[in-house]
């Protein structure tokens, strides 16, 4: 009898979103599932991790072949609580994290708390990827990520990535008759401007809000995730841990008198 993976599911959007409870949903074909997300939504809070306060797990569902767990922490705090206190023994066999309301293409892969998650998980050695949907609608329909999804993961499980790589997969939000397919791709180039509103309070005080445009720098470039989204197809981008530009090390190491 082929033994079932133990996955552990996360995201950014919290543990009552409708994108994890469709992830859930998917992961349970593939095994036992084990839940541990934000209370709260923790969007933009990249791989930040809760220093100097308490943390707290509150157990919400225990059942055969589902555990869900919130905590008070952010993504990759959920996933550190995951390892700590219920993988101690044996790790996962993958992480998946999302699904993410709003995109994660581009400049946005750098602040998603969705990634920082699957990146946390790729520091532990689990095979991990994140999923995200370019619609930030609560009620949004999912269905081209539960489609496309299995495919991109029956591959991931049959195929890998390796060490210290964790994956950046985006759906467009349309129909998923319309989706023209699958691509590999890079993180795009782009920049958020006019990133916040000018607001007054009640008192007559000023404060601001988020809000922000993207602006493409790159837009004839038909490998740029954020485009091959816009352009309705799939994009599966592999993320290093690593950041390191082994050709600029080079370069200053032979330029640089120091």
């Amino acid at each position: 009898m082929k033994k079932r993976r133990n996955i552990l599911v996360t995201n950014d959007d919290g543990v009552k979103s409708k994108g994890i409870s469709v992830l859930i949903e998917m992961m349970s074909s593939y095994g036992d599932v084990t839940v541990v997300a934000p209370f709260e939504a923790q969007s933009g809070m990249s791989a930040a991790l809760t220093i100097g306060k308490p943390l707290r797990l509150t157990e919400l569902k225990n059942e055969k072949g589902l555990r869900i767990y919130a905590c008070t922490g952010t993504p990759a705090d959920c996933v550190k609580m995951a390892m700590n206190q219920l993988f101690n023994e044996q790790l996962p066999d993958v992480l998946v994290s999302g699904i993410n309301h709003g995109s994660n293409a581009a400049i946005a892969s750098l602040y998603s708390g969705t990634l920082g998650a699957a990146a946390e998980g790729t520091v532990y050695g689990i095979p991990s990827i994140g999923f995200s949907l370019s619609s930030h609608d609560p009620y949004a329909d999912f269905s081209v990520a539960e489609i496309f999804g299995k495919k991109i993961l029956d591959e991931f499980f049959k195929n890998p990535v390796k060490p210290n790589v964790y994956l950046n997969v985006n759906f467009p939000a349309i129909n998923p008759s319309s989706v023209r397919g699958i691509k590999f791709s890079h993180q795009g180039s782009g920049q958020w401007i006019k990133e916040f509103e000018e607001r007054k309070d009640p008192y007559g005080f000023n404060y601001y809000w988020m809000t922000g445009e993207f602006f493409n720098l790159e837009p004839d470039n038909d490998k740029s995730d954020h485009n091959v989204v816009e352009r309705g197809y799939v994009s599966i981008v592999p993320h290093k841990i690593d950041t390191t530009d082994y050709e600029e090390l080079s370069r200053l190491e032979s330029i640089w008198k120091l």
